[in-house]
This record gives structure tokens, C-alpha cells and sequence, in this order.
């Protein structure tokens, strides 16, 4: 078996650390053989490339020309938009099967293409039950699998950590990972859920990692907040979870949130919004708190009452680490295997 993924995004958000985190995984396993397809400028080709004699190839535009790419693949795995499009010209011509994953809630396109390129592919995977919804109901004929995103386990440092602690000392630490993309994941009601709290409670401070177009909008709304930063693109993310005290995350759209799962395996207590696929893994008053979309007072009424009860937060705390340890990328890649031998047949199982 040979599998053939392509990811032909531009950045590297969720959906690509998504991607690294299967073929690093089917790559440890050692019984299948890969190749990976990205873009020339993408930041998955390093990351990559450390896996050694994995077969990676970029390509640029238009990446029609490059379709020959997959003759000496077995299946094709779709991981965004983009490289559905290409499998499915590319298998018009050399009859290769392929998968898509779906990880966003976004409504698909009606046009011609799009509507062929799903109605085609050999099977389908939904990160959520809200985005199998959104699948069934843009074609009653698909009949998409579930398989959520997984687990990162980012390192951690723990003397960096404590470095995090000690320059906000005396601090109840709300973090929040994310690009800064407001009509996604709602910063807006982070900034605003500061302003609500700072004058009673300005212990109570608000680190939020990650860039995007929305943040010199975002840094003007909380010019003004002493309790609230901005600060940018880190690489040692896990050294701030280790960090944080609770995490929010206020989307407004949201296919699962696998940055979640990340705080969940540090054991964070999570207030996140009640949209998408969020409530498949945050079960509310159990391993999270959950509220409505784009609603700042009722996020700042389910930070203060999670600062004030530390009995709360260690009940939280020690349920969502057990949760995030369903998610591990050994199990769902083996999930992910068992369809590629699906969809091959009876030589590949």
C-alpha cells in the first residue's frame, strides 16, 4: 500500500498540524509506504522532511501540471479543498481511488465540480458530527465517517513554564490559542470578557497567542486593558499551556478546535462556545464549561465562577485529561488504516 496525501495550503494552521500528525504516525508504524504533496512555500515541507525517507514533493502552481504525481500511489488522502479538486482530476485520468477529510464547518459550494468531487471520492471523514451533518445535508447520498482530530502532545519545558509563571506572579492566567481571525474564533468576546472583569477582578489575566488579520483590530479594541496581551506567534506553545490556569475559546465556527485537545491533555479547564463540533469533545460541567457564541458577559461569568472555585477547576482539570487521552494519534491513524484497507480490498487487509 502506498498513500498519497496532499495538502496544498498556504499556512500552517490546524488542519496541517492535522495532517503532519497522521503521517508521522502511519510513518512510525513502518508498514505502509507514503508521499506527501505540498506546496513549494509550505511550512509542512520542513516539518516533513525530518521524517526520514518519507517521500516528499512540492509543487506549485497550477498544480494541475503535476497530476503524473500520483501514478505510483495506491490511494490518494485529501486534507483541504484545494487537493480535492486535484484528486479528482488527477484520478480521471489515472483511476486512483481517493479519501477526503472534511475538518471545517464550512458550507460546501454548489457548483458543479465541487458537488462531483465529493459525490466521488471513495469515502469520506468528518472530524464531527457537525460537519457529517453538513455533509449529509449538502448531498443525502454521502454517508461520511467520523474520525476527530488528534492529540499534538506538545512539549513542554518546565523550567520555561515556570518562567511563564514567574513573570505573572500572583496572576489566575486565562489563556487562549488561536489565529487571530475574529469571525472564526471570536476574540472580540475574549476582549471584551476582559474588560467586564478587570475592575473586580484584576488578578485575573488574559495571554493570547497566535496572529492573524484581525489583530491590529484586536490590539486597538484592548488598548485600553492592563490585564489583557497580545503576544504573537510562539513556538513553545506547550510551555504556556503548562502555564495557563484555564483556557477559553470563543468561536463562532468551529469543526472540532483540536488546539482543545491540546489543552485538555495539560489538563486545563476549558470555557469554550457551544457551536460546531466543540460540544463532541467538551461535555458541559464535566470536562469544561461550554456557552453561547458570541456572548462576552456569559464567557466572563464562566471565568470568575471557575477563578472562584478551584474545587471546580480540579474536577474539570483531571476529566479533561482523561478525555484527551481518547484522542491519541496511534489509535485514530490505526482508524485511518483500517479505511485505507477499505477502500483497496482484500489484497491490502
Amino acid at each position: 500500500m502506498k498513500v498519497c496525501h496532499i495538502n496544498l495550503a498556504r499556512g500552517f494552521r490546524g488542519g496541517e498540524r492535522q495532517t503532519e500528525l497522521l503521517i508521522t504516525q502511519l510513518w512510525r508504524r513502518g508498514d505502509i509506504r507514503q508521499k506527501a504533496i505540498v506546496r513549494n512555500d509550505s511550512p509542512l515541507l520542513p516539518r516533513l522532511r525530518r521524517l526520514d525517507g518519507l517521500e516528499v514533493v512540492p509543487v506549485g502552481k497550477p498544480y494541475i501540471r503535476h497530476t503524473r504525481l500520483i501514478k505510483d500511489c495506491s490511494l490518494i488522502h485529501v486534507h483541504e479543498a484545494k487537493a480535492g479538486q486535484f484528486a479528482y482530476l488527477a484520478t480521471r485520468m489515472y483511476k486512483r481511488p481517493y479519501l477526503i477529510t472534511r475538518r471545517v464547518p464550512n458550507p460546501l459550494k454548489a457548483n458543479p465540480l465541487t458537488r462531483r468531487v465529493y459525490a466521488e471520492a471513495s469515502r469520506i471523514v468528518a472530524l464531527s458530527g457537525a460537519i457529517r451533518k453538513g455533509l449529509v445535508d449538502y448531498d443525502p447520498f454521502l454517508d461520511p465517517v467520523v474520525i476527530p482530530s488528534m492529540v499534538a502532545s506538545l512539549p513542554a519545558d518546565s523550567e520555561s513554564a515556570a518562567e511563564i509563571r514567574a513573570r505573572y506572579r500572583d496572576k489566575f492566567l486565562v489563556g487562549h490559542a488561536g489565529a487571530l481571525v475574529n469571525h472564526h474564533k471570536g476574540q472580540q468576546y475574549i476582549v471584551e470578557a476582559a474588560a467586564l472583569i478587570r475592575q473586580v477582578f484584576p488578578q485575573i489575566h488574559f495571554l493570547l497567542l497566535g496572529r492573524g488579520k484581525d489583530e491590529h483590530w484586536l490590539k486597538s479594541m484592548a488598548a485600553e486593558l492592563e490585564n489583557l496581551e497580545f503576544l504573537g506567534f510562539v513556538e513553545n506553545v506547550g510551555d504556556y499551556l503548562a502555564a495557563f490556569d484555564l483556557f477559553v475559546f470563543p468561536s463562532l465556527q468551529e469543526g472540532l478546535g483540536s488546539v482543545l485537545l491540546d489543552a485538555m491533555h495539560f489538563g486545563l479547564p476549558v470555557v469554550a462556545s457551544e457551536v460546531g463540533g466543540i460540544p463532541d469533545i467538551i461535555a458541559h460541567g464535566e470536562n469544561g464549561l461550554l456557552v453561547p457564541p458570541a456572548d462576552s458577559r456569559a464567557l466572563a461569568e464562566a471565568i470568575v465562577y471557575l477563578y472562584k472555585n478551584s474545587k471546580m477547576r480540579r474536577q474539570l482539570s483531571d476529566n479533561a485529561y482523561s478525555a484527551s487521552r481518547g484522542y491519541h494519534p496511534e489509535a485514530l491513524a490505526l482508524q485511518y488504516f483500517r479505511l485505507y484497507q477499505e477502500i483497496l480490498g482484500p489484497v491490502y487487509a
